[in-house]
């Protein structure tokens, strides 16, 4: 018989005001800190309207090829707005289906050299759901210690075993697969073609002698890399002098050099074609916008026959780190293309000297605990090919002012 009385007794009161929102610990512990930051004088530093006919100098875009705005970028987003209207309205597995999307899929994989693409809504949705739906709690994943906020959140979701590395450390990455690998089904090495906050790349080439005698798959997320590394913008295989192989998932997004939105990824014809009819993050999601679809088309095809722009990039990023290096400030393992760090450990000094650039007209972010660790601090730098190099020459010199009076 159950004691009903034992029972009653037993139960706990809930102070309802615990279980207001506002009154959760992670939220209260937010408003701590933006007061304490208030109080230091510092203003809050992030959702700054971006203001129409604003000269700052914005280095805090990954505009990377300046395609966004382009007239003909704008106009083949118009006119597929004009053709399909502004949404898909379904998932396109069941009638969502453009040939918009074919189109920016195939042109992709040519592009890059791989037999097929598929292109989704959200580049962090596709790390999530592409991750989270590959593994299980038998399998294992390996990262970098650098790795994106949307790779790990997949990791987590799918409940495989997680390990990470050191940074683009390939011995400690070998060893954990010497330790590891053999006690699960399946692994899952995950790393990025260019780090969006050190600003440098992996070894390719160790990647896949790894992978060669580990048997694991490989993934390597572009989303920064694709438009900027590489003679032509083909990402990190380019640069490194590597064709892309079967087994290899690449990943990338539309909203950097594509100047779009969403995520694509790319590899074999029968690993897609089975992702087009099972991915979670797909199947059961709308497609891709008509406008973001014609869009991100239009800026590969410029991207494709305008080359000179990727060399620009280059040419301004070997110019900008020479300005850093002169001026003594530390970029870390920055590989000089488009992507700075300037390390400062005191995260207080860091927003206050993005607040005091911010007010001098040079637009940057200021990176923070717990993005990276507190003594890794930093304030990051995105270029453009539309920048100049007296726009960046003059970043440099307020940084300076700023720092060393």
């Amino acid at each position: 018989m159950v004691n009903t009385d034992t029972q009653e007794a037993s139960k706990v009161e809930i102070a309802p005001e615990k279980y207001l929102l506002e009154n959760l610990p992670e939220v209260k512990r937010f408003q701590e800190r933006l007061q304490k930051a208030q109080q230091a004088g510092i203003e809050q530093p992030y959702f700054r309207l971006r203001e129409e006919g604003d000269q700052r100098i914005n280095l805090n875009s990954y505009n990377y090829l300046g395609l966004n705005g382009h007239p003909e970028v704008t106009a083949a987003a118009v006119q597929a707005i004009e053709r399909y209207g502004t949404s898909v309205s379904a998932s396109r597995l069941v009638g969502g289906e453009l040939p918009l999307h074919r189109q920016l899929e195939d042109e992709i994989a040519r592009f890059l050299g791989t037999e097929s693409a598929l292109a989704l809504v959200s580049g962090h949705a596709t790390n999530v759901t592409l991750i989270s739906f590959l593994l299980s709690p038998a399998d294992m994943v390996i990262h970098d210690a650098c790795a994106h906020d949307s790779a790990i959140r997949g990791a987590l979701a799918s409940r495989a075993k997680r390990y990470q590395f050191p940074h683009n450390d390939m011995d400690a990455l070998e060893k954990l697969l010497q330790e590891k690998r053999q006690n699960y089904r399946r692994a899952l090495v995950l790393v990025e073609g260019l780090y969006s906050m050190d600003g440098d790349h992996p070894d390719l080439n160790r990647l896949l002698a790894l992978q060669e005698e580990y048997k694991f798959i490989l993934m390597v997320d572009e989303a920064h890399s694709f438009g900027v590394l590489g003679e032509t913008g083909r990402g990190l295989a380019e640069l490194q002098s590597i064709p892309r192989n079967s087994n290899i998932i690449w990943m990338g997004t539309l909203s950097k050099s594509l100047a779009s939105c969403g995520g694509y990824l790319a590899g074999s014809k029968a690993f897609i074609d089975f992702l087009k009819h099972s991915l979670p993050g797909f199947v059961y999601s709308v497609g891709l916008t008509p406008p973001n679809s014609a869009a991100a088309l239009a800026a590969l095809k410029i991207l494709q026959r305008e080359p000179e722009r990727v060399a620009r990039l280059r040419s301004l990023s070997n110019f900008f780190q020479e300005r850093l290096s002169e001026a003594g400030f530390d970029t870390g393992q920055s590989c000089k293309t488009a992507i700075f760090p300037v390390f400062i450990d005191d995260p207080h000094k860091v927003m206050m000297v993005n607040e005091h650039l911010h007010r001098a007209g040079v637009e940057t972010s200021a990176i923070i605990y717990p993005a990276v660790p507190k003594k890794l601090s930093r304030l990051r730098f995105f270029l453009s090919s539309l920048h100049t190099e007296e726009q960046l020459a003059r970043a440099v010199d307020t940084l300076s002012k700023i720092l060393y009076g």
